[in-house]
């Protein structure tokens, strides 16, 4: 899932970072806004976890490997802004201290792990999971199926990343200049290995968690309710 150097060509990594700059403001700004004084340790531990959890790479056939994000349940909880900066600051460590994902590609990352997973979780949940009781288990399993969903459209959006590249870029005699593979093989590629593994991983992570939390501390999820129910008036102002 991690993006390494020389696989975009900077039609797109450029591209992304133009798209992630006002995303990151943004953020920062929700955030200033919508974080409650007592949330702010768990955005902190949030951006730990999921550094963590994005470390045991589970190498799969054809030389790449796979893992859980935990962008879901950092989506669910905090909320999708809190997400972004999250996962963000994760990934951005990652590469410039581990080479986990490579420099030019960190905006291609943040996008498909710090912005299309919290925000689909997101949403998926609150679709999911209606207007049942906060420590019901029809939110368990809508928070594993938002994790599910998540992980599955950011696998497609980094597949969709890789097969755009031998039609952006190639060399005067026709060879691909950076990814050499097209849209017909980095799509299954990608989504074969999500779909049927660690989409399941991370709705496992995001279920297991969400279900502690909901029997330990309960009022965290009053207050993304509370947080979602708040936005929509503000929208309808």
């Amino acid at each position: 899932m991690h993006i390494p150097d020389g696989y975009l060509g900077p039609y797109t990594y450029l591209a992304m970072w133009v798209i992630m700059f006002p995303i990151w403001i943004i953020a920062g700004k929700r955030l200033s806004q919508e974080l409650k004084s007592r949330q702010v340790p768990l955005l902190a531990l949030s951006a730990a976890f999921t550094f963590v959890i994005m470390m045991f790479n589970v190498p799969i056939p054809g030389g790449s490997t796979g893992h859980a994000v935990g962008g879901a349940i950092i989506g669910i909880v905090l909320g999708p802004w809190a997400g972004v900066i999250a996962i963000s600051v994760a990934l951005i460590l990652q590469a410039l201290m581990f080479g986990d994902g490579g420099i030019t590609a960190i905006a291609a990352n943040c996008f498909n792990m710090a912005v299309i997973m919290p925000f689909t979780a997101y949403y998926a949940y609150r679709i999911l999971s209606g207007s049942s009781d906060i420590a019901s288990s029809r939110r368990v399993l809508a928070s594993a199926a938002a994790g599910y969903i998540s992980l599955t459209f950011a696998a497609a959006s980094t597949g969709f990343m890789f097969g755009l590249q031998p039609l952006l870029h190639r060399a005067v005699d026709g060879m691909p200049l950076y990814m050499p593979y097209g849209l017909n093989v980095t799509m299954p590629a990608m989504m074969i290995e999500h779909v049927l593994g660690f989409s399941f991983l991370e709705a496992l992570v995001t279920g297991l968690i969400f279900a502690y939390i909901q029997k330990a501390d309960p009022s965290l999820l009053a207050m993304s309710s509370g947080r979602s129910k708040s936005s929509r008036a503000s929208a309808s102002f």
